[in-house]
């Protein structure tokens, strides 16, 4: 695609997350998010076929460069530092694009969603990177015994999401150092 083509994808996402942030994805038009990025309407349909298929395509890329992150923070060290990067990359995504997170949270657990089948497989990747350090933690004998890894880092994702948008919309003066350490302090718990 051509940096033109990027730069009005990127425009039609940026003015999706502006609109849904405080009106919700369910209620937004084609009309809508063309106005707010400035663009003909057909621009929507040129790049995403419809209104669907652009918030399709912007569940996609949010949540790709938030695993971006998370697997950044991946290494060979303490899985319990590991864990603590990965945290602080979630916390960071969600500062920068908190409409994004207002949409995730809000759609991932509405069901059935209109966007459910690509939240699962979305929610799967971001989970699978999660998980993978929490095997690491068991390996080394760090977790107490009857955890359910699964269910442990479904919890962690809920909880880093929750948390972030906790900070961000009722306690925006914290630094993102405290809440990452109010969020590590209830992972710590899990582990020895």
């Amino acid at each position: 695609m051509s940096p033109r083509g990027e730069a009005t994808k990127q425009k039609l996402f940026e003015a999706t997350l502006r609109l849904s942030a405080s009106r919700g994805l369910v209620g937004l038009t084609v009309d809508d998010i063309a106005a707010e990025a400035k663009v003909a309407k057909g621009t929507v349909y040129y790049n995403f076929g419809s209104k669907d298929g652009l918030v399709d395509a912007l569940l996609r890329y949010g949540v790709g460069v938030l695993a971006d992150r998370l697997r950044a923070a991946t290494g060979d060290g303490d899985p319990m530092d590991v864990i603590e990067s990965q945290v602080d990359g979630a916390l960071e995504f969600i500062a920068e694009y908190p409409g994004f997170s207002q949409i995730l949270v809000s759609e991932m657990w509405r069901t059935p969603g209109t966007w459910h089948e690509t939240l699962t497989l979305l929610r799967e990747e971001i989970i699978s990177i999660v998980r993978e350090q929490l095997h690491r933690l068991d390996a080394a004998g760090r977790l107490p015994d009857g955890v359910q890894i699964q269910t442990a880092a479904a919890g962690l994702f809920g909880t880093m999401l929750v948390v972030a948008l906790d900070w961000q919309v009722f306690q925006p003066k914290r630094t993102r150092a405290d809440v990452r350490e109010s969020v590590m302090v209830l992972i710590r718990g899990l582990g020895r």
